[in-house]
This record gives C-alpha cells, sequence and structure tokens, in this order.
C-alpha cells in the first residue's frame, strides 16, 4: 500500500511542476511581446487573451484537478455554465457602456 501512495503522490508532484512551468511560459510570452514592442495593438491583445484562455485551461486541469473527482462531468458542465454567466455579464457591461457613450 506504501508503494501505490508514493506512485499517487509522485504522478500529481510531476503535473503540478508541469503545470507551473506551462504557467511560466504562459505569463512570460505575453510579457515578452510586451516589453519588445513586437506586434501592434490588435494582434498584440489577441496574443495575450489566447495565452490568458491556455492558461486558464492549464490551471483548470493541472492545479483544480477539473477531469478528476465522482463526476467530472458535472464539474465541467457547472464551469461552462459559470463561463457563460461571466462572458454574458462583462460583454454585456462593455455593450451597455458603449451604448451609454455613444448616446450622449
Amino acid at each position: 500500500m506504501a508503494n501505490h501512495e508514493h506512485t499517487e503522490h509522485t504522478g500529481a508532484m510531476k503535473a503540478y511542476i508541469i503545470g507551473f512551468f506551462l504557467s511560466i511560459i504562459l505569463t512570460i510570452i505575453p510579457l515578452f511581446l510586451v516589453l519588445n514592442h513586437m506586434m501592434s495593438k490588435t494582434p498584440l491583445t489577441v496574443s495575450i487573451l489566447i495565452a490568458a484562455v491556455l492558461q486558464f485551461a492549464i490551471q483548470l486541469f493541472f492545479f483544480m484537478h477539473i477531469r478528476e473527482g465522482d463526476k467530472p462531468r458535472y464539474n465541467a458542465m457547472a464551469l461552462i455554465l459559470g463561463l457563460v454567466f461571466a462572458v454574458t455579464l462583462v460583454f454585456g457591461s462593455i455593450w451597455i457602456m458603449e451604448f451609454n457613450s455613444v448616446v450622449q
């Protein structure tokens, strides 16, 4: 039994290390692009958003263990519902603010 626990612990530690390094890389890439002025505003914004979404996915899979648990499908469905709410709130707020700035 001790060997099985050691193997599980080593596997979890490996996942944490991989997730950590991927997160660091996805933080350094946008920082490098911004500090070196390598792109214009729109492509830079898109690349930062892509890196942010990838980092979000890495955080979910490597640190939040979204794939694991009794019912990972329900975890994913709850996450998707939360994302729909968040995206609707953000884009709805931006739309309302844009509309109000045009009217005045």
